[in-house]
């Protein structure tokens, strides 16, 4: 087995360290166009071109196309427009020439040239299709050039850590129609990637450019396709039409998955589908089923956090995403003790990577289990899951998976002073905090200090509070009595223990955290909405939160602060530490509603739908914490992923709140308490909800002051009961 890096440093993957050594880095959200298809993904500028940092086209962890430049005729084309296809399958670029001397020294008028770039990703190939017709006078002809360059980096070193050393470049191989780049790594694997054009082409090696020249009568259209892939390729018309209509029919049905929301907004309805092809692009097929990857492009793969909190706040409407979520995290749960990858039998997975750093133990992520909230939440999503399908069949084959799991709670319960679960890394290459802030400086005291651990989070007791009460009610309906009863006293335990040690009596608030002393980080932040979304909390001090949440010093106007205005590490520019988070709010939000804030939610549902037309109309991973400014919009996070699987989930987390509505299968009812409508919206319906077996639909309408609801049924012989409650 290879030897860990013993000089793996945390700070060296925070991407904001790369993109400080690019003057030209672009903001992630606002000047980039992003593809996916299942492990491979695309990042480029709004022109097209890939010019390193974070661009690239990516498989498995690994960039393999770094460059990718156009120049007309030596200069770089007048970009016109761009933008991303409605389902996420392809992009579309036109551009200009710019003014330039041909052959002969003929001059070309500047616009005399259209440009159409169009690019999409399946199967492991980049293709594209480039269309140029002249509006000249004379005929052309008219000279291209690609910079290329295929840098094999690993993401780690696109995230900014440094390598002792790398593997070996192999030589270069053209021909007439293509150029290929090679790469042996230090584990001995050898990657590849050809660049195919559907034109004759040479290849300077010097300048590392492919050059062609293309012929354009006046008036006419030509069109050139290239492809990069592992293999060489003869690119063409069929080939490349052929290819793309697989794409929109794999889109087509990510995005058909589940029931069909629509509103009386033509905009937010927009928003809704956008959102909605957000997490369809996310989402890989793997053998145990769909599963969101968590973002483009830091974290394009699976992680356990990301994908249990997309697949709970979408499972309303789509139970199938949670199935294969808790399929795979099951099929990967820690079995063995295992100090660098922090795994423990019954531990469910953080984050898999498939890079030669991690292969080679660079990094401890090739499976990584430092994510101490990750197996509570696990058993929680089940629970969901279980009482919103009655799919006791599946249950039943994750039972074993779900009793390692409560058993790694109880373990490490047992093994803390405090009866809490807690975490501290057991090698230096882990992380140092392992909830879902998960910054070094993350943890500290009231005093700014950073907590020493083993460190108990405030959310992770609430998470375990769920783990424990789910799995009771699961073992009771599967007939185990006892251990039922032995789950709800030990989360009972759970509670009045969190109730005794985390309250500050002083800011009627919840600590954010215990050190490894038991002392309590008295700092006020959104971790205790976390506390309220479980329901943990007594009444009183659950609205004494609830209300703290909804003052300016956590409210930013566009979102919940991660950390209140006033505390010593607050900082709006900081990735955990005064930002904003669309998950975090919403499942605060969701927290709030249950102690009597009933229109947090839908306010919360307003801004973020606000915020992200700022951003193309997807919600991104996160964005700066100052306060919102009349006629201008929030202030984006340099480096943040855009799209994000739980960020683009919060959406329907939110709209789910709002509307008050709770499904539960076994008792065939659907439950709406205190229903609320976004602003604006003067009616929202959901078709094609499956209740166990019931088709059925749900519509809210707005009358006067009240928010009515009703439900009907199709294909079935009896409703589900609706249970209205008006509070």
């Amino acid at each position: 087995m290879d030897t860990p890096n013993p000089s793996f440093d945390e700070h060296m993957v925070d991407p904001m360290t790369a993109m400080a050594d690019h003057e030209d880095a672009p903001n992630l959200g606002l000047h980039q166009l992003s593809l996916k298809d299942e492990d491979c993904f695309l990042l480029a500028g709004i022109n097209g071109d890939i010019k390193g940092f974070a661009d690239g086209f990516f498989h498995d962890d690994t960039r393999l196309l770094s460059c990718f430049v156009l120049r007309i005729g030596g200069r770089r084309p007048v970009l016109l427009g761009s933008a991303v296809s409605s389902d996420h399958v392809y992009f579309e670029v036109n551009l200009t020439n710019a003014s330039v001397l041909l052959e002969n020294d003929e001059p070309l008028a500047q616009g005399s040239i259209h440009v159409n770039r169009t690019r999409f990703v399946r199967q492991g190939r980049m293709f594209e299709r480039i269309a140029i017709t002249n509006y000249g006078l004379a005929p052309l002809n008219l000279p291209l050039n690609f910079q290329v360059s295929a840098d094999f980096w690993d993401i780690f070193e696109v995230r900014g850590m440094i390598r002792p050393a790398r593997g070996r470049t192999l030589p270069i191989e053209s021909g007439p129609s293509h150029v290929g780049f090679g790469y042996e790594g230090l584990d001995g694997q050898t990657q590849s990637l050809n660049l195919s054009v559907s034109h004759p082409i040479t290849f300077d090696a010097t300048r590392m450019e492919i050059c062609l020249v293309v012929h354009v009568q006046r008036g006419a259209r030509r069109v050139l396709y290239l492809e990069a892939g592992a293999d060489h390729a003869e690119p063409g018309r069929v080939r490349h039409r052929m290819s793309l209509a697989a794409a929109h029919r794999a889109m087509k049905t990510k995005r058909q998955r589940g029931a069909t929301i629509r509103t009386s907004g033509p905009l937010f309805n927009d928003w809704l589908s956008r959102t909605r092809a957000d997490i369809a692009l996310l989402s890989s097929n793997l053998d145990t089923g769909p599963y969101p990857f968590a973002g483009i492009p830091w974290f394009s793969t699976a992680f356990g956090r990301d994908g249990i909190i997309a697949a709970l706040a979408t499972l309303w409407f789509d139970p199938d995403l949670a199935r294969g979520v808790l399929r795979f995290l099951a099929s990967t749960q820690a079995r063995d003790h295992d100090e660098f990858s922090d795994a423990a039998p019954g531990k469910i997975l953080h984050e898999i990577r498939g890079g030669e750093m991690a292969r080679m133990r660079e990094v401890p992520f090739g499976r990584y289990y430092g994510g101490v909230d990750t197996t509570p939440l696990f058993l929680h999503l089940a629970a969901e899951y279980a009482r919103r399908t009655a799919d006791d069949a599946f249950i039943d084959t994750l039972w074993p998976a779900l009793k390692a799991a409560i058993s790694w709670i109880e373990t490490t319960r047992a093994g803390d002073p405090n009866d809490l679960v807690s975490y501290a890394r057991s090698q230096d290459t882990g992380l140092r905090n392992q909830g879902w802030k998960d910054s070094a400086n993350s943890v500290f005291h009231a005093d700014g200090t950073l907590a020493q651990g083993p460190i108990s989070l405030v959310e992770v007791q609430g998470y375990a509070y769920l783990a424990l009460t789910g799995m009771a009610e699961m073992a009771a309906r599967r007939g185990d009595a006892g251990n039922s009863a032995t789950l709800r006293a030990s989360a009972d335990r759970l509670r009045q223990t969190v109730e005794d040690l985390f309250w500050m009596q002083d800011l009627q608030f919840y600590a954010l955290a215990l050190d490894g002393a038991s002392k309590q980080c008295a700092v006020r932040t959104t971790n205790a909405g976390h506390l309220l979304y479980s329901g943990l909390p007594s009444q009183d001090r659950g609205q004494a939160v609830a209300k703290a949440f909804l003052q300016p010093e956590f409210l930013s106007g566009w979102g919940l602060r991660t950390v209140a205005i006033g505390e010593a590490r607050f900082n709006p520019l900081s990735y955990h530490n005064g930002s904003v988070w669309p998950h975090d709010t919403a499942i605060c939000s969701a927290g709030i509603d249950q102690y009597a804030q009933p229109e947090a939610a839908g306010r919360a549902l307003a801004r973020l739908f606000e915020a992200s037309f700022h951003f193309d109309k997807s919600v991104p991973e996160l964005f700066c914490g100052f306060a919102r400014i009349v006629g201008e919009g929030p202030v984006g996070y340099p480096v943040a992923c855009v799209p994000q699987a739980w960020a683009a989930a919060s959406v329907f987390m939110l709209l789910k709140t709002t509307l008050g509505l709770k499904i539960d299968a076994y008792a065939r009812e659907v439950r709406v308490v205190a229903p609320g409508l976004p602003a604006g919206i003067d009616h929202v319906i959901v078709r094609n909800i499956d209740v166990n077996g019931a088709n059925i639909c749900v519509e809210f309408h707005r009358r006067e002051n009240r928010v009515t609801c009703a439900v009907t049924r199709s294909g079935c012989e009896s409703v589900p009961t609706l249970v209205h409650v008006l509070e």
